[in-house]
């Protein structure tokens, strides 16, 4: 199998199965006993969210564990509303967020929220200028990721942050960060966030972990109340065995996060190299700035035809986030781009263990899926 679709998952490393193989099997003590054996799975916790807390740049006191990016996304949205409750019901986000975003923000609409929704220009990128414009007395939140899922932009969070404190608005400022952890360098200070969210099993960690950043000295709402663990914020027996498979994921990460990025952006200069040489029909749909992601289109070929035909041959893409299900991208669609060109469009994602062949396979099965498919006829 040829697996480009790590923008979706990506398999767990060694070090995260190991990890999560002993903290099931010797360390798998309640971390909210008092006795001795309970105590060692605790203080095994408190190593794990330093461990996630370095490789994010953070202290640990800043970092809270969730199940999800789409959970961390959900929470600190609507904790941001309601902390700004009585200063306005005015929301700033882009069109191009991750639907977790998207959809938490239209069910505050209906709650009588107001939301503008920047749009990206053709390339996908949002002008930092206007976010500035969107600014207003009343925002009280404003949402924009770190790197978009579909296209590989980077958005312009840190000069949000630096519009939100020249405005002397009162909007706390919340980034998904899911695409971004260990991708792109960044830490929460120097983006000037309030609040950010990782996922596990982007970075080759298992699935149901992630982590959502607190600015220091920022107090949420509880999302879950119980037994008063991760500082009374989100109660409930600690996911000890997924956290920490997340945090051996994060630190072998990190160790090579220099290598790991160079050697993705060399892929994707490969691909693109490739499919220009091979494949005239194949366009670059947006040249982002993350190493791992390469937005395409088999332009005049439908996306999902050529997903179903590569996948035949064993070679795995999507047509946009693994979230869509099948429904049109609404990432893709805001680039108003020509309807052949979205039509065909292709989301290939790289990660440290991709390699040439991987490119290789992916541009014979594209000139296979050219020769052999009928083109559309819309």
């Amino acid at each position: 199998m040829h697996y480009l679709d790590h923008a979706a998952t990506t398999q767990v490393r060694p070090e995260a199965v190991e990890a999560a193989v002993e903290a099931m099997t010797k360390g798998w003590g309640n971390p909210s006993s008092r006795y001795g054996f309970g105590q060692e799975a605790a203080q095994a916790l408190k190593g794990w969210r330093a461990d996630v807390a370095a490789g994010l740049g953070c202290e640990p006191g800043e970092v809270t564990f969730v199940s999800c990016g789409s959970e961390g996304d959900n929470w600190a949205i609507h904790s941001a509303v309601e902390l700004g409750r009585r200063k306005g019901k005015h929301i700033v986000t882009t069109a191009i967020e991750h639907a977790a975003v998207l959809e938490t923000c239209k069910a505050l609409e209906r709650q009588g929220c107001e939301v503008t929704y920047l749009q990206p220009d053709r390339e996908g990128r949002i002008a930092p200028e206007d976010v500035k414009k969107a600014l207003r007395p009343d925002t009280v939140l404003v949402s924009m990721m770190l790197v978009n899922n579909e296209l590989g932009t980077v958005l312009p969070v840190a000069q949000a942050a630096r519009a939100i404190r020249e405005a002397g608005c009162p909007a706390l400022l919340h980034c998904d960060a899911v695409q971004g952890f260990l991708k792109v360098p960044f830490t929460p200070k120097e983006l000037g966030v309030d609040l950010l969210v990782v996922s596990g099993h982007k970075i080759h960690a298992p699935k149901g972990i992630g982590a959502l950043y607190i600015r220091k000295g920022l107090k949420l709402p509880p999302m879950i109340t119980g037994g008063g663990q991760e500082e009374g914020l989100r109660s409930g027996t600690e996911a000890t065995a997924q956290i920490a498979a997340f945090a051996a994921a994060v630190r072998a990460g990190a160790a090579s996060r220099e290598a790991d990025q160079n050697h993705m952006a060399q892929l994707k200069g490969y691909a693109v190299e490739r499919l220009a040489a091979q494949l005239p029909q194949v366009q670059v749909l947006v040249e982002g700035e993350a190493p791992h992601i390469l937005p395409i289109t088999l332009t005049g070929y439908k996306s999902e035809v050529v997903v179903r035909f590569l996948s035949d041959r064993g070679i795995c893409v999507s047509s946009g986030s693994a979230c869509h299900k099948g429904k049109p991208s609404h990432v893709f669609a805001a680039l108003k781009r020509p309807k052949k060109e979205l039509d065909g469009a292709l989301r290939v994602s790289f990660s440290y263990d991709s390699s040439r062949e991987d490119v290789d396979a992916l541009v014979e099965g594209l000139t296979q899926a050219a020769q052999q498919l009928f083109p559309s006829l819309s």
